[in-house]
């Protein structure tokens, strides 16, 4: 992946104004037809000056819209989306419409997608753009969350700049990979969807990647995810304290 991947003309104020007239207009409508959407803990942006990173769990092609429209206008306006650069870039036709439609950054998949993808990431973050960043670098195929990569705590800890988590949920259940729409309940009512976005990790610096993750993890944990703990990490603290529990 190269610089010349990313569609810089997406964040221009033009590209915003039609961006926003297919999240609110478009997007926002057809997921209410299919799905009753929930936001929380919004208060957790409260003092939060841009740019931040979200990190957030990724189950389907809806966690994108879900995110962004659940972002309070002032930040949606100014929020990337880190994409998988070999899903979505490489088509140009593609590239362009995600691009436009959410202000998509290309990213590398794997555990050093993020920071292989810093000079790009880089670009958008000293402009003043927040980023959400998909920890897992795929979807989920149970629902369950996978292992955190910690590309998003080290971008973060360079910068000194804080890490909002965001737990999704009911997007497996609504739209799981694989399939091409929503569905709703086998009753035909709508399916239930979430977005909550927990307190803010304010000085990664000072916290080893994986430690900043973890405390990630156990936000989505606490809304009820069945997460996938970090087993390296959990075995030196078992060391630390000789074993105990």
């Amino acid at each position: 992946m190269s610089d010349e991947d990313d569609v810089g003309w997406s964040r221009s104020k033009p590209a915003s104004a039609v961006r926003e007239a297919l999240l609110s207009g478009v997007f926002r409508p057809l997921i209410a037809g299919w799905a009753r959407r929930e936001v929380v803990g919004l208060d957790n942006l409260s003092g939060l000056e841009s740019p931040v990173i979200f990190v957030a769990n990724h189950s389907s092609h809806m966690d994108t819209p879900l995110i962004l429209r659940a972002l309070p206008w002032k930040w949606r306006r100014r929020t990337g989306v880190a994409a998988a650069a070999d899903y979505f870039y490489e088509q140009r036709l593609v590239a362009h419409a995600v691009s436009l439609a959410f202000n998509t950054v290309p990213v590398e998949r794997g555990g050093g997608g993020v920071r292989n993808s810093a000079s790009v990431l880089d670009r958008v973050l000293d402009d003043g753009w927040s980023l959400v960043v998909f920890a897992e670098g795929t979807r989920s195929r149970d629902g369950t969350v996978g292992r955190l990569h910690g590309g998003a705590a080290v971008l973060a800890a360079q910068r000194n700049i804080p890490i909002v988590p965001v737990f999704v949920s009911g997007t497996h259940a609504t739209m799981p990979v694989g399939r091409r729409w929503m569905r709703r309940r086998p009753d035909r009512s709508r399916q239930d969807v979430r977005v909550a976005f927990g307190p803010a990790i304010r000085n990664p610096a000072d916290e080893h990647r994986k430690e900043v993750m973890e405390r990630v993890r156990l936000f989505f944990e606490s809304e009820g995810a069945r997460t996938t703990p970090d087993k390296a990490l959990a075995n030196r603290r078992r060391a630390l304290t000789g074993g105990e529990r």
